[in-house]
């Protein structure tokens, strides 16, 4: 029977074509009339389209410019440039409202539509900053005066740092968070960056493999294909056609994809096939990185301030976290928040105090007052403005008073290392650990549920997460005596394993023969009842089986409660991603002179 855990229940999705109509992937899309003001906005909207260069092709962006009431030449005020999520436009709920929102604090707001989407043309390519990113340089040559609309719009009122260069900020979640940072690598007149809820490395976020990494989150070997996530993303960008039927030819794909740029439908095509074959995985990996933020990071010099979502399974808090690494150690000015809500779970509802992007409570949230701090320091120029601390997160426990802690220095909390026991038990000595073996086995369709991904999003049901008996080995640490125990950051887990199949294939030319396992961690309460928290796995393909390896776990904002008990899981498969090829069973062997060790980084309390 399967071990069935406690979680919001989401139903699968059983039609991937239905989301279209109704949703995109970045950010609640409520689609609406093309911006526009009344009279008694203190703005005003002009709609406009502006014809650029974006990689090997002309296109035609379509935005819309929101100027403050007494906002002109004589009274300049500085500029927020913001672009939709993945699958929406100008005018979807979010990018409409964050631009109305800024303008309404007198900044000069420019929201346009992302390459391939709304009224814009060319085909979808990633926010490759050749393509993306030059584009929206374009737009800021627009909003510095030294380029004209097609229609003639011109722009003389935004704040100058010099000749052609306007100050200017940029703000937007997922496809509209990395979209700033390919702009800032190839346009240093950006003044500063709020990316929420986005990526490092699309090659960790579509395929991840959460060992052996070398750089960011991911390493060489490709991991274990998210094919929820990226079909639903594929269908949603094959189905722009559909959606915006006059559709001008710039915006046709190549490969075969009607509307992405050839290298992605071929990344699509090599993850569907299940197969690694060498050579083309190297182009497949140094595609996604040369579109993400992993590669170019190094250009971006803007003061950026990091929002990611702790309810996340398609850009999950190491992603925020590789990118803010690479930032504060170049020097670039760089803080993070860990918000609640993200790609899974909250968007549509967020709770009580936390960021709506689509109400605009920048005054009334957390991370909102520290948006308008951010862009008051490095957009207004005002240098006693406090930013907030390094870093923050959310925590969910919290009913009275803040809900955020902070914290001067990243990561906040120290390791805290449990042993894994031969008899499934986590202990905090390693003497304690106890001799024994144990063994489990994937089958040829998956036996772990961790969550249907696109679910979350749309608000929907889900079943609740399972493992079915001996396709997992699970240790159990004793209840948290005491205080409670908080974990914030991403665990590790050492483990040595033995897989004579795995290890008969190890040298393949082909990385899909290679062993891959799931880690994760789970909550049980006194009554035994099981949390998957934000329901998260590790996936990992193991670069050696006959090496010990280390698994990073996705991080965590976490309370374990007294009483309750936290698990530690590998499991064989997982049904939101591809797994093994072949049967290959799995043995453990734990000794108190050579076993697994999980290092949990913890704020408050001690675990024993």
């Amino acid at each position: 029977m399967p071990s069935v855990s406690r979680a919001v229940s989401r139903p699968v999705l059983r039609n991937p074509l239905a989301l279209l109509a109704c949703t995109a992937l970045a950010a609640p899309l409520v689609l609406a009339a093309p911006a526009s003001a009344s009279a008694a906005d203190p703005y005003t909207v002009t709609a406009f389209k502006l014809t650029v260069r974006a990689g090997d092709r002309d296109c035609t962006l379509d935005a819309d410019l929101y100027r403050p009431a007494g906002v002109d030449a004589a009274h300049p005020a500085p500029a927020v440039l913001t672009t939709n999520g993945f699958g929406g436009s100008k005018a979807d709920g979010s990018t409409d409202a964050t631009a109305k929102a800024f303008a309404a604090r007198g900044y000069v707001a420019l929201a346009y539509s992302g390459l391939g989407f709304g009224g814009s043309g060319c085909p979808i390519s990633l926010d490759d900053p050749k393509a993306d990113g030059r584009a929206a340089s374009e737009l800021v040559d627009f909003l510095a005066g030294s380029r004209t609309a097609d229609d003639g719009t011109t722009v003389d009122y935004v704040t100058r740092d010099g000749k052609g260069d306007p100050r200017v900020g940029m703000i937007g979640g997922s496809y509209g968070g990395a979209i700033q940072m390919a702009t800032a690598a190839v346009d240093h007149r950006v003044d500063a960056l709020v990316p929420l809820i986005t990526w490092n490395d699309l090659a960790y976020s579509l395929d991840p493999n959460n060992t052996g990494r070398t750089q960011g989150v991911s390493g060489p070997v490709p991991g274990a294909y998210k094919h929820q996530w990226t079909n639903g993303f594929f269908l949603m960008g094959e189905a722009q056609g559909l959606i915006n039927p006059s559709l001008d030819p710039s915006r046709l794909g190549g490969a075969g994809c009607l509307h992405f740029v050839a290298p992605a439908c071929e990344t699509k095509r090599l993850l569907d096939s299940r197969t690694y074959p060498a050579e083309r995985t190297a182009t497949m990996l140094a595609y996604a990185r040369s579109v993400s933020p992993v590669s170019y990071l190094k250009s971006v010099k803007a003061p950026t301030l990091l929002v990611q979502g702790q309810a996340d399974t398609l850009f999950n808090l190491n992603e925020a976290t590789a990118t803010y690494r690479t930032l504060a150690a170049q020097g670039t000015p760089a803080k993070m928040i860990w918000q609640a809500w993200g790609h899974s779970g909250g968007m549509k509802d967020p709770a009580e105090g936390e960021l709506d992007l689509g109400q605009g409570n920048l005054e009334t949230s957390y991370v909102g007052k520290r948006i308008l701090a951010w862009f008051d320091r490095y957009l207004h120029h005002r240098t006693g403005t406090d930013t907030g601390p390094a870093f923050a997160y959310y925590r969910d426990w919290v009913t009275e008073g803040p809900t955020y802690a902070t914290s001067r220095t990243f990561p906040a909390g120290s390791g805290r290392k449990l042993y894994l026991s031969g008899d499934g038990k986590l202990v905090d000595d390693r003497r304690k650990v106890a001799r024994g073996s144990r063994e489990y086995r994937n089958l040829r369709v998956p036996t772990s549920h961790s969550e249907s991904s696109l679910a979350g999003l749309l608000g929907l049901p889900d079943p609740a997460p399972y493992d079915i008996k001996g396709t997992y080995l699970d240790w159990t640490s004793a209840p948290v005596a005491g205080r409670p125990v908080d974990v914030v950051g991403a665990p590790k887990v050492t483990l040595k394993v033995v897989s004579p199949r795995a290890e008969r294939v190890q040298h393949s030319s082909d990385a899909a023969d290679r062993l891959v396992l799931f880690a994760k961690l789970y909550d049980v309460a006194p009554d035994g009842t099981r949390t998957l928290v934000h329901r998260l796995v590790a996936p990992a393909r193991v670069p050696d089986v006959t090496r010990k390896f280390t698994v990073e776990l996705p991080g965590i904002v976490h309370r374990y409660e007294p009483g309750h008990r936290l698990r530690f899981v590998i499991a064989a498969s997982d049904t939101a991603y591809a797994g093994n090829r072949g049967v290959k069973p799995v043995t453990v062997t734990n000794a108190p002179e050579d076993t697994g060790v999980l290092e949990l980084p913890v704020t408050h309390g001690t675990l024993g």
